[in-house]
């Protein structure tokens, strides 16, 4: 059967009764030609993902292997294709390798059981997930996906302010580093004032890494909830960000006050290349950016710094992490061959694909280079990225224990983000911040265990 492309899932329901015809037949092998053909649902586009020549390299190593992408949304809305996924596992349509782009997102469709556990085959083939990968697929103490794409948060500096001041690109540094950082870096008054550095959140409950900054680079323990769905809000990090975040903008005056981000409603890629702020705390994603676009220019050098650490003898590298998480569909008639391609697809796959720095602990550092060569030449000026302390960056990073979410995870989120605006409004201290926080977090767990 040759591949067709589905763009979307009208076609993929009027495909579903030859699909299923096809993979049937090809069960137990017991097929005249047997063929085996896969079905991937993923909201990738194909100009983010490469699908047509990563799936042809697949195909070229595995005859008999079909891979046919069902892709959930044309524009790579993950919502619009989250829905469209749910409404294909509910029609039973055939589905064999799933991807889900968060993970609140994954831990979902597990508890579902729409994803197969993949520990017999992992075992079977002889890794641990934690050696090979930078993120931790792990939920409940299972594995049920892979991770894909490696997205960790980063510091985007302007170099120029940087070399201005006389200080150097930071290869291994403390928060406590970055606030001095920022203090230096901070120049002038009143509406023409530089900041040091400017946070985007929290916001309507969003963007809550920016209240648990000190939280986030730690291996366990980086939410507001524990795995068990304890609360976490005890943590000595949870504070220690609180006190970091008043003494930059209410002490040091180095940080965009919150409530021009509010009022203003700022956005972080005008704050950074319009040079109001010369450091940005900010995932990944933005390597496609970095360099400069036709909406948001470049016009100075821009280098790359890992997430600050805590205290100087913590390991550098963990931060917060987004990734592809690739599954078996417990569905899949064809799970072992499912797998095959999971497994391919989140290593050799990757640089195949070519579009995004991997999850795969064993690609090297000039592999990330070509990578990266690719992704900053589709900028404006690549030449102005400090394309070292970029790639040093990425391969130091790694993520922190997945915290599975729990369904009231929004409700936990509002209450510590209204805490954070009474505190930095200047309506509370930090003391009774962390104890109304604490307070009614553990009602919310309350109320959610009747």
């Amino acid at each position: 059967m040759k591949r067709k492309w589905i763009g979307g899932l009208a076609a993929g329901t009027l495909m579903v009764g030859l699909l299923a015809g096809c993979g049937s037949s090809n069960s137990d092998g017991g097929s005249d030609s047997g063929n085996v053909n896969l079905r991937l649902y993923t909201y990738g586009t194909e100009e983010a993902y490469n699908w047509k020549a990563t799936i042809a390299a697949y195909e070229k190593a595995k005859p008999g292997v079909t891979v046919e992408v069902v892709n959930l949304s044309e524009k790579g809305d993950t919502a619009e294709a989250s829905k469209k996924l749910d409404l294909a596992a509910a029609s039973s349509e055939q589905m064999d390798i799933l991807m889900f782009s968060d993970a609140a997102g994954y831990a979902q469709r597990v508890s579902l059981g729409m994803a197969e556990p993949l520990d017999d085959y992992i075992a079977k083939d002889g890794f641990k997930v934690e050696e090979d990968y930078k993120v931790d697929t792990r939920l409940n103490g299972k594995v049920y996906a892979l991770p894909g794409k490696f997205n960790p948060w980063y510091v985007l500096l302007n170099k120029d302010h940087l070399d201005e001041a006389g200080l150097p690109v930071p290869t291994d540094w403390t928060w406590d580093e970055y606030a001095e950082y920022a203090k230096k870096l901070t120049k002038g008054e009143g509406a023409s004032k530089r900041y040091g550095t400017y946070f985007h959140g929290p916001q309507g409950g969003g963007w809550m890494e920016f209240v648990k900054l000190m939280m986030l680079n730690q291996p366990h323990g980086s939410d507001f909830l524990k795995a068990d769905g304890s609360s976490n809000m005890d943590d000595p990090n949870f504070k220690r960000t609180l006190e970091l975040r008043v003494k930059m903008e209410k002490e040091d005056q180095s940080s965009v006050p919150y409530t021009d981000m509010i009022s203003q409603k700022l956005a972080y890629r005008t704050q950074f290349f319009n040079e109001s702020a010369s450091m940005i705390t900010i995932g990944s994603w933005m390597n496609t950016e970095i360099g400069g676009t036709d909406k948001v220019p470049l016009t100075f050098h821009v280098a790359v710094a890992p997430f600050p650490k805590n205290d100087p003898d913590d390991e550098i590298g963990y931060t917060p992490v987004t990734t592809d998480y690739v599954a078996v569909a417990a569905s899949s008639k064809h799970k072992q061959e499912a797998y095959d391609f999971v497994r391919w697809y989140t290593t050799e796959g990757q640089l195949v694909q070519g579009k995004n720095v991997p999850a795969w602990n064993k690609v090297k550092a000039e592999e990330i280079a070509n990578i990266l060569e690719t992704v900053l030449a589709g900028t404006k000026n690549p030449e102005l990225v400090d394309k070292e302390s970029l790639v040093n960056t990425l391969v130091a990073s790694k993520a922190s224990e997945l915290v599975p979410p729990a369904s009231y995870q929004a409700e936990v989120y509002k209450a510590v983000n209204e805490e954070y605006e009474k505190l930095i409004l200047g309506n509370q201290d930090i003391d009774t911040t962390v104890k109304n926080s604490q307070e009614r977090v553990q009602k919310i767990i309350d109320a959610n265990k009747k």
